[in-house]
């Protein structure tokens, strides 16, 4: 399967008989899923069937969904507002017996505000059911136009984390090739200290120090951090080949890469080993970084 990204926007427009509308959505990163609709009045039914299909295309992220429809009126119709016209008709008869003047046309009868009112054709119930349903289909085609775009995203993501990773992997081994790291150059380094201290001062037990000295070389051995580190590498190639909702485990991935950079950086006691942590805390800092975007 493909990987995803959780961002992403699409924008489409549809339309059927009277009714025209268009369809944005939006989504950015999030720990779940989370769809935030915002529909016009009186289209509160196609709720259900966007959110089911949000929840069946995507796993993560939070959805903006915003849908703006528009009627065209269609056909305009004239009516008479015959009791206006009776009102006009009335007072012209009476104006007739009391002022001597031409009769009034029946343009400028009609022209009159109130006698000839233009309505807009009903809206059918049935008209109304079928546009949404369209709508809803019309959604289906900018969602899928959605999940191309995070997908797309997401082979960008899967490109950046292999070649982190390929970093990781070869700090990693030059971490595992650095002579100061091997047990016997840091017995070595610690028994010069222990020949410095004891020259310095004859109150310290040699037999002690010595055992310090074993116990501290035991413990600055990064043997099964390098090791740790190798598996985290080669699990998250396999979790990126695989593909799909691997956004979350990633994650976790990221911590154990965190965990291990950090005691190898604090066990070092040479500068070449601390400066690999160093640059490995880098990389795995901007691996996780990018992971936050992954569904």
């Amino acid at each position: 399967m493909a990987l995803s990204s959780m961002t992403g926007f699409s924008r489409g427009q549809g339309n059927h008989g009277l009714y025209g509308w268009a369809w944005e959505i939006k989504s950015v990163n999030a720990k779940g899923i989370d769809v935030r609709l915002r529909l016009p009045p009186g289209w509160d039914g196609l709720e259900v069937p966007v959110r089911a299909k949000v929840a069946e295309a995507l796993t993560r992220g939070t959805v903006y969904v915003n849908l703006t429809v528009k009627r065209d009126g269609g056909m305009a119709q004239a009516r008479i507002n015959e009791p206006v016209l009776n009102a006009v008709l009335a007072t012209l008869a009476n104006l007739k017996t009391r002022v001597d003047a031409a009769p009034p046309s029946l343009d400028g009868i009609l022209a009159l505000k109130g006698v000839v009112d233009v309505v807009e054709e009903c809206e059918k119930e049935e008209e109304r059911q079928a546009a949404e349903a369209a709508a809803v289909q019309s959604f289906a085609a900018v969602l899928n136009d959605l999940v191309a775009m995070r997908r797309h995203e997401g082979e960008a993501l899967k490109a950046f984390l292999l070649a982190r990773l390929d970093d990781i992997a070869t700090l990693t081994a030059r971490a595992d090739a650095a002579p100061g790291r091997h047990p016997e150059a840091i017995r070595t380094r610690l028994a010069e200290q222990v020949a410095t201290l004891l020259a310095a001062s004859d109150r310290f037990d040699p037999d002690r120090l010595h055992q310090e000295a074993l116990m501290l070389a035991s413990k600055a051995d990064i043997r099964e951090e390098l090791d740790r580190l190798t598996a985290h590498v080669a699990q998250a190639r396999q979790l990126l080949k695989q593909g799909g909702s691997v956004g979350r485990r990633l994650d976790f991935l990221a911590q154990e890469f965190n965990r291990e950079t950090n005691t190898l950086c604090s066990k070092s006691n040479d500068v070449e080993l601390t400066n690999i942590g160093l640059e490995l805390k880098t990389l795995v800092e901007q691996f996780r970084e990018q992971i936050q975007n992954l569904e």
